[in-house]
């Protein structure tokens, strides 16, 4: 087996989202390169060399079982994948991403392709200054001098400023700061796949819906006019009891909260299933619990279409849920779309995944933590 070494890269942008195009990269590192073991502080620096927008630098540690070619190779191809073409480049040029290896290990190396340490490391204040936060002891195996000595005597005089901001190791990092993150849809939307998912691979507390315990809800669907409002009650007291239960007790052994239901849901099938004057005194109890509740930081609606939903309905084979016509379906998403009129934008985020797949192709699921991860991100700017 081969042993992982310590690599430094250096990662910068000067193009759009700047803090967005280094976290992006960051994660991309850990998925492909190695296990990310630190960051530093993001730094607002000049462009070096022409005339530009300032860039946004930061280093990172990470361990490698890759040789250092192969570094090379996965980092480039991060940089195309993010939209970065290097073909045709002379001189400096504005980019929305730029990594470089500086160390890998203490290796020293000169090919066509790579010099080990990068040979303008030292001339450089945008690469020093971050890497002070991380490695202020590495020595430098060619001047033999620690980082924090090169910093104090490089050549380098701009004017760097230190954020207060540093880049997230992984998703898990991400979520964690996220909190709470609900997953909603219609009736077969595919809302427990996916916050069950979401669980498994970035531990997190799990609170699913209990629709399997409500004994009103196989007559309902036989006769909804007579079990409607005693239905609706029955899920109105078990989500506020569940909520109030689930997620203000944060356990230690999880990363963040992740739903497959949000309490309001209740109002909004409520609309649709009872009488007036029925929901209107079902109102008034729910906005008394509403007030309670804890609320999602993020709300994700994940939306089907009406055929897709009857699909999948059928193929997860509960008897009771056979009967469910496609009238009854699009009420339902109607008072979902209404509802996310009245929630704030910045916490709302509608998926359309009437074509994916994600629970048997990875490549959708992957699709979906994209915009997941994007929303999360942009809440923070």
């Amino acid at each position: 087996m081969t042993k992982a070494r310590t690599v430094y890269l250096s990662i910068g942008s000067n193009l759009g989202q700047k803090r967005n195009n280094l976290q992006k990269a960051v994660f991309l590192i850990g998925e492909r390169i190695g296990e990310i073991i630190a960051i530093s502080h993001i730094y607002n620096t000049p462009a070096l060399g022409f005339d530009s927008d300032d860039f946004f630098n930061a280093c990172v540690e990470l361990k490698s079982a890759l040789p250092p070619e192969e570094v090379l190779d996965k980092i480039l191809a991060i940089e195309k994948h993010l939209g970065r073409e290097r073909r045709g480049e002379t001189g400096y040029q504005s980019r929305n991403i730029d990594l470089d290896i500086i160390y890998y290990d203490k290796e020293v190396m000169e090919t066509e392709r790579l010099t080990l340490p990068h040979p303008r490391m030292t001339e450089r204040k945008f690469v020093l200054k971050p890497l002070a936060d991380i490695a202020p002891q590495f020595y430098h195996p060619v001047v033999n001098k620690d980082t924090r000595n090169l910093l104090q005597e490089t050549r380098d005089k701009s004017e760097i400023t230190k954020l207060p901001i540093k880049p997230y190791k992984d998703r898990v990092a991400l979520f964690s700061d996220v909190q709470f993150l609900a997953i909603e849809g219609n009736i077969g939307a595919g809302k427990t796949s996916l916050a069950t998912k979401i669980s498994e691979d970035f531990n997190a507390k799990l609170i699913l819906e209990r629709f399997a315990e409500n004994p009103f809800l196989p007559n309902f669907y036989k006769d909804k006019a007579r079990y409607a409002f005693p239905l609706e009650m029955s899920f109105l007291a078990d989500r506020y009891q569940q909520y109030m239960d689930d997620t203000n007790q944060f356990d230690l052994f999880k990363n963040f909260m992740v739903s497959d239901y949000d309490i309001f849901k209740s109002l909004i099938f409520a609309k649709v299933t009872l009488q007036k004057d029925e929901f209107d005194l079902y109102r008034k109890i729910f906005n008394f619990m509403y007030k309670e509740v804890k609320k999602p930081k993020i709300y994700v609606y994940l939306y089907q279409t009406t055929e897709r939903l009857l699909e999948q309905i059928k193929n997860r084979g509960r008897d009771y849920e056979q009967s469910i016509d496609s009238v009854y379906l699009e009420k339902i998403n109607r008072g979902y779309l209404d509802f996310l009129k009245t929630y704030p934008q910045q916490n709302q985020l509608i998926i359309d995944v009437s074509d994916l797949d994600f629970v048997n192709s990875p490549k959708d699921y992957k699709t979906i933590l994209g915009r997941i991860t994007d929303f999360a991100l942009a809440q923070r700017d």
